[in-house]
């Protein structure tokens, strides 16, 4: 359920750090610090007779991008406590023995490579490369993002899945409730794009 890269995603933002229509951003390294407020995390987890929605919250977020090599550096945290799916008998089960989120409170995506050609004004499809920190290990990652850059200001989307109980995590399903192995995860994120110092 770790959707929590979600995070991450948010390493498209760095992308969005091509925004050439900033005045203060041209060739060369540029920077894009994500606004936490107007980020979020949606997850799904199918289950038999309903389907689970809920959220996360991103805590922080800065990528550096090298618009001369394509070559991308940053971290997005995720705030694995704040997951909530509107009901809170399951998200107390779901934070004890499936996140054991006081153990592992943050998920992080630590960005390493992006692939795609980056519009320098509008929309771009592309894919981030990078590692999630999540639950006490680390995966390989690759994920297709939209990216749109208007002025100084970068918004990017994501779809992915996170094969959760092959990560570690438990499995909540019991005699009564069989329960998806795999979450989907839907990012938002929003930031702002500057020259990097």
């Amino acid at each position: 359920m770790s959707a929590r890269l979600f995070a991450f995603l948010v390493a498209c933002l760095c992308c969005g750090a091509v925004a050439a229509e900033n005045s203060a951003v041209h060739a060369g390294v540029v920077q894009a610090e994500l606004n936490p407020s107007k980020c979020a995390v949606h997850f799904t987890l199918g289950a038999f007779l309903h389907t689970v929605h809920g959220t996360f919250n991103v805590n922080a977020g800065t990528i550096r991008f090298d618009q001369s090599s394509d070559h991308l550096t940053g971290e997005i945290s995720v705030d694995v406590k704040s997951g909530q799916t509107g009901n809170a008998d399951r998200d107390r089960q779901m934070h004890e023995n499936v996140l054991e989120s006081n153990r592992f409170p943050e998920a992080v995506f630590v960005l390493n490579h992006i692939h795609g050609s980056l519009a320098l004004e509008g929309e771009s499809h592309v894919e981030v490369r990078g590692v999630l920190r999540i639950h006490g290990a680390e995966h390989e990652l690759t994920v297709p993002a939209t990216i749109a850059v208007r002025r100084d200001v970068v918004t990017a989307t994501a779809d992915f899945t996170v094969p959760y109980v092959a990560w570690g995590m438990k499995d909540p399903s019991n005699v009564l409730l069989r329960v998806d192995k795999t979450v989907s995860i839907h990012v938002e994120l929003n930031g702002a794009v500057k020259a990097a110092l």
